[in-house]
């Protein structure tokens, strides 16, 4: 379980969250929805172990992060990520000189903590990516091309879904993974988010709007404002949002 407890946060030593408080349990999906400087990306880079979000916490306030009762707050980045927690981008950077599938055949070899792979393993790690791109619609010619270099929008997150599922994490979170998104490339993302949770995982939503939510059914939806959770309700909640708007939370 990927448990939050009374998270504070600050960037520039400006407070965002507030005493942010979520469980998400393997195979959930969870959307957290608010509108623009609600802290909905801090928390998903606080989670991650971004350098310029500081995590806070006092004898008077403790703060706890914790992914199957492993403290995160201990880890950096990257062994967060080995221990099972991925980040999908609003806006993923561009990579030159390193094709999807290179970046693809690191990672995964990053991940697994070994240098070099035999001829077979290889060849395997190859099909396994051809197999993920197919049923995502990705054109076999996008993973030669460097990486998000002179991608679309909608191909820039295909290839985050594709990196997500070729990964399998034990939790997932998207921030604004829908922005932008025509409706063949919303649907495909759709697809991914249900394979991965098909496996186990656990997926964080991070949206404005409910776009994305007509093509995936969430466990639960959460209200965020001023840093704060202050509603939680069923995948119905969303749509209440997308009808009213924000406001009436605000109370």
């Amino acid at each position: 379980m990927l448990s939050i407890k009374n998270l504070h946060a600050s960037v520039e030593n400006k407070e965002i969250l507030k005493g942010l408080s979520l469980s998400v349990k393997p195979g959930e999906i969870h959307a957290i929805m608010g509108p623009n400087g609600s802290g909905k990306s801090t928390l998903a880079y606080s989670l991650m172990g971004h350098p310029a979000y500081s995590v806070t916490s006092s004898k008077l306030r403790v703060t706890s992060l914790k992914l199957d009762g492993k403290d995160l707050l201990k880890l950096d980045t990257t062994k967060r990520a080995k221990l099972g927690l991925f980040l999908a981008f609003q806006s993923p950077i561009a990579v030159p000189g390193v094709s999807v599938g290179k970046f693809l055949r690191h990672v995964y070899k990053t991940k697994i903590q070994k240098r070099t792979q035999d001829f077979q393993e290889a060849i395997a790690i190859n099909k396994r990516i051809d197999k993920l791109a197919e049923t995502l619609s990705i054109k076999p010619e996008l993973l030669k091309r460097s990486l998000n270099e002179g991608f679309s929008g909608g191909e820039r997150k295909k290839i985050e879904t594709l990196q997500m599922l070729f990964l399998l994490p034990k939790y997932a979170i998207l921030d604004e993974v829908d922005t932008g998104l025509d409706v063949d490339a919303l649907r495909v993302v759709a697809k991914g988010i249900k394979q991965l949770v098909e496996k186990g995982s656990g997926v964080i939503i991070i949206t404005h709007y409910n776009r994305l939510l007509k093509h995936v059914k969430p466990d639960k939806v959460h209200v965020m404002l001023n840093g704060k959770i202050v509603k939680s309700g069923e995948a119905n909640l969303a749509k209440e949002i997308e009808k009213s708007g924000y406001l009436k939370f605000k109370n």
